[in-house]
């Protein structure tokens, strides 16, 4: 099989269930920015994150690959999809795993910055793009019911992988960053 097709080649890309739209339709914005945040969870998880986080952080990448599926299907073909949906389950686990994590951490009395370890900054760049995947899948469904499981399940991980950039923090002996409020 080869990797590249020439369908693209004028500024269009097919969706699953045959439509084609042009790339920069806010449906493609959408399911490519939720690749581009798999990309991050992918560069994060090389950081040597502990066993339990980048176990939870594969779930996830699986998790997106659905999801991005989901996006890249065209209206009115969703029967055809054979994987699992993104549902509240997959958003609970989210919420377990926060909660989870929460248990082990210092309660915030400051905002934080984004920094520390190395471990702790791919995790809060994961998040920015987590928060632009979300505000991308709400632009591409504007005023449809479509979607919303997928905008809980954003607005979920981006909680967690805040939280799991300050545990990084903690396993790596780092100190979260604190902001100082200098416009104060």
């Amino acid at each position: 099989m080869k990797i590249y097709t020439r369908t693209g080649d004028r500024g269009q890309t097919g969706l699953f269930g045959g439509a084609r739209l042009d790339k920069d339709d806010a449906r493609v914005e959408a399911y490519g920015t939720v690749d581009e945040l798999n990309a991050t969870l992918g560069v994060a998880r090389a950081e040597g994150l502990s066993r339990d986080v980048d176990a939870a952080l594969a779930t996830i990448q699986d998790d997106l690959l659905r999801l991005g599926a989901e996006l890249a299907t065209a209206p009115g073909k969703e029967h055809l999809l054979t994987l699992a949906r993104i549902d509240g389950s997959d958003a609970t686990r989210l919420e377990t795993f926060i909660d989870e994590s929460e248990g082990l951490l210092p309660a915030l009395s400051n905002f934080i910055l984004p920094g520390g370890s190395k471990a702790a900054a791919s995790l809060h760049h994961a998040r920015t793009v987590c928060r632009r995947a979300e505000r991308r899948v709400i632009s591409a469904y504007r005023g449809s019911s479509t979607g919303a499981e997928i905008v809980i399940y954003l607005n979920r991980l981006s909680d967690l992988l805040f939280v799991f950039a300050r545990r990084a923090n903690q396993e790596a002996g780092e100190s979260d960053v604190q902001w100082q409020g200098r416009g104060r």
